[in-house]
């Protein structure tokens, strides 16, 4: 059954990270070109509470004829947003069409281990380091969600690439993971920040590691990208869709 394909992600006052997700919706948009439409919306911070904005789009996924509108969550961790707030909007909006439309949510986009890890791998190669006899170790850098398995995709991309963890709002932090490879003689680290988009919090960690440059100055750190509105991110999500 063909249907429409609403974007989610969390909202920010920040207008990076809604530029990134449009982007993003253009081109899933342009890789599912025989599919009839694909529009974004934000949990938090929108123009409307999230069922209102779905409903708006199940309006026009009605007038293209259409019954069914799937909701792909653009979140890494399966966190409260994931798991209770979306669930909960999406129930809502499903309440006011009835039978009518068919409003499916599906696996938010932290699901795709293996795609993420490989999206992950690029950004690190990407990376130039000084020429050392030793590889560099490298951290990836999460948000963390306190919820219990809340960060259990973190660490098992973390263990395919081989790297160490570290996160923003729960322990370990950054500064703990470098000081301990730092004191195990380790001349140069990487950090992979395992987010989305550029906005708010990547820039308070881009600032973070220049202080942390500062201290420890025997160490070369250096810090990647996050993954961003790529071609590549929306082929996974597209391939997602159409498996």
């Amino acid at each position: 059954m063909r249907s429409t394909y609403l974007l989610v992600s969390h909202g920010s006052r920040d207008p990076r990270p809604q530029r990134a997700l449009e982007n993003l919706g253009q081109l899933l948009s342009q890789k599912l070109a025989d599919f009839p439409a694909v529009a974004t919306a934000t949990l938090e911070l929108g123009p409307a509470p999230l069922h209102a904005q779905i409903c708006s789009f199940g309006e026009r996924t009605l007038s293209l004829g259409l019954t069914q509108l799937q909701i792909l969550p653009v979140f890494l961790l399966p966190g409260v947003h994931v798991a209770e707030d979306i669930p909960a909007e999406v129930e809502t909006a499903q309440k006011t069409f009835g039978s009518q439309l068919k409003i499916e949510l599906r696996p938010h986009l932290g699901c795709q281990e293996a795609g993420l890890t490989k999206l992950l791998k690029s950004q690190m190669q990407e990376v130039a380091f000084l020429p050392n006899l030793l590889l560099p170790k490298w951290i990836l850098l999460s948000h963390g969600s306190r919820r219990p398995g809340g960060n259990s995709t973190v660490e098992k991309i973390a263990s395919k690439l081989g790297v160490e963890t570290a996160y923003w709002s729960v322990k370990p932090s950054l500064e703990t993971q470098i000081e301990n490879l730092v004191r195990g003689g380790q001349q140069q680290i990487g950090i992979v920040p395992y987010f989305l988009f550029n906005g708010g919090i990547t820039d308070a960690i881009a600032k973070n590691v220049a202080q942390l440059k500062q201290q420890f100055p025997a160490a070369e750190i250096n810090l990647a990208n996050p993954l961003g509105a790529s071609v590549e991110l929306a082929d996974l999500i597209g391939n997602s869709i159409q498996k």
